[in-house]
C-alpha cells in the first residue's frame, strides 16, 4: 500500500490522540479531511453507535481512507502513526537504529500509556465521582509522566527527543505538554522538555497541527 487515499480523520479538536495523529499526517504531507466527533455534546459523540462502528472503544482518532477493496479503518493513535510511516513518503517518524527507535517508543508510551490516559476526561469524571480532586489527579498524573520524560531525555543534547528530526515521541510530548497547562502544573522544572517543543512548534507541520487551528476549535472561555 502507498499512501492514505482520500484519507478522513474522526478526531476532536483538543484530544492528545488526534493531534499526535495531524501532526504526523502533516509531517508526511498527507492530505486529509477532520471529520469533527464532538467528545462534550449530547453525552458524548464519540459514544453514538455510528462512531462505535468506526472505534469499538468509542474513542478518537479513527483514519479511514479508501482502497480498492473499499473503506478501511485504524483506531489508536500510535499505531496509525505507524502506518503513516510505514506506507507515506517523508520523514521517518521512527529512527533507523534500533536502540534510538527503542527510546523514541518508551517515550512515546511514557506519555501515551503512562500519562495522558490518567488525566483523560473519562477518567477524570470518575475522580469527581468518587469525591475526588479532578485537576488535582489530572496535575499529579501528569507532572510524574513529564518527569520521566525528562530525565529519559536529560543526557541527549539532540534538537528533538530522539535525533535531530521529529519522532512518535515529539508527536506524543507536545500535545502533552498542552495538557499541563491546561492543568497549570508547573513546567520551570522542564527544561530539555521545553527546549524541545520550542524546536517542534517552529515547524509548519506542528503550527497546522494546534488544537487552535482545527476546523471544530472553540473559543476559548
Amino acid at each position: 500500500m502507498t499512501g492514505l487515499p482520500n484519507a478522513r480523520l474522526y478526531a476532536y479538536w483538543r484530544s492528545s490522540a488526534s493531534w499526535r495523529v495531524r501532526i504526523a499526517l502533516h509531517l508526511k504531507q498527507v492530505p486529509f479531511t477532520i471529520v469533527p466527533v464532538h467528545l462534550m455534546r449530547d453525552g458524548g459523540e464519540q459514544k453514538a453507535s455510528a462512531n462505535v462502528d468506526r472505534n469499538p472503544m468509542a474513542q478518537v482518532p479513527t483514519l479511514e481512507w479508501d482502497s480498492p477493496q473499499g473503506p478501511r479503518r485504524l483506531t489508536q493513535s500510535l499505531a496509525i502513526v505507524q502506518l503513516v510511516d510505514a506506507c507515506c513518503s517523508g520523514p521517518a517518524l521512527l529512527p533507523s537504529e534500533p536502540c534510538d527507535r527503542a527510546r523514541a517508543w518508551e517515550i512515546a508510551e511514557v506519555i501515551n500509556a503512562g500519562t495522558q490516559p490518567l488525566q483523560n476526561l473519562s477518567v477524570l469524571h470518575a475522580v469527581r465521582d468518587l469525591g475526588g480532586d479532578p485537576a488535582a489527579w489530572a496535575s499529579a498524573a501528569i507532572t510524574k509522566g513529564l518527569a520521566a520524560v525528562e530525565r529519559l531525555v536529560a543526557d541527549s543534547s539532540t534538537t528533538f527527543c530522539v535525533g535531530e528530526t521529529p519522532s512518535v515521541a515529539d508527536l506524543c510530548l507536545v500535545p502533552q505538554l498542552y495538557n499541563a497547562r491546561r492543568f497549570s502544573v508547573d513546567l520551570s522544572g522542564f527544561e530539555r522538555l521545553l527546549a524541545i517543543e520550542s524546536a517542534c512548534v517552529s515547524l509548519g507541520a506542528f503550527e497546522l497541527a494546534h488544537p487552535d487551528v482545527q476546523p471544530d476549535a472553540e473559543p476559548a472561555k
